[in-house]
């Protein structure tokens, strides 16, 4: 696994409308160029973005992924407070170095209501 490698595809995919067009008409075929395990490929198809949260994709990098997906942002908070429930902790990358506490401790500490559904 390279969490550099799944970051700079992501990366370029972001800035990049024509990697985009491609991306969305053959997500497997862009894939791969880049130096990517079956669980990093996965993820990026699907898109899972809990799991690339956990994997340690930055999220400033992540949120414009799941806006080319067309996910909200509500949602997105939610898929990646999902991918720790499902995953585990964050493995690797700024959050996992940094003491990152995770969404919820986060949106508190920013003074924000969280979206998590009650129940």
């Amino acid at each position: 696994m390279s969490l550099y490698h799944v970051q700079k595809f992501l990366y370029e995919l972001n800035r990049d409308p024509s990697l985009q067009e491609a991306y969305l008409a053959d997500r497997r075929a862009v894939l791969e160029p880049y130096d990517l395990d079956d669980t990093e490929i996965e993820a990026l198809i699907a898109p899972d973005i809990g799991l690339l949260y956990v994997l340690g994709v930055n999220g400033q990098i992540l949120m414009h992924f799941a806006a080319l997906h067309h996910i909200e942002w509500a949602d997105y908070l939610q898929r990646m407070r999902d991918g720790i429930a499902e995953h585990g902790p964050v493995r690797a990358g700024v959050y996992a170095m940094s003491g990152y506490e995770g969404v919820d401790a986060h949106t508190s500490a920013l003074g924000q209501q969280s979206q998590r559904p009650s129940g």
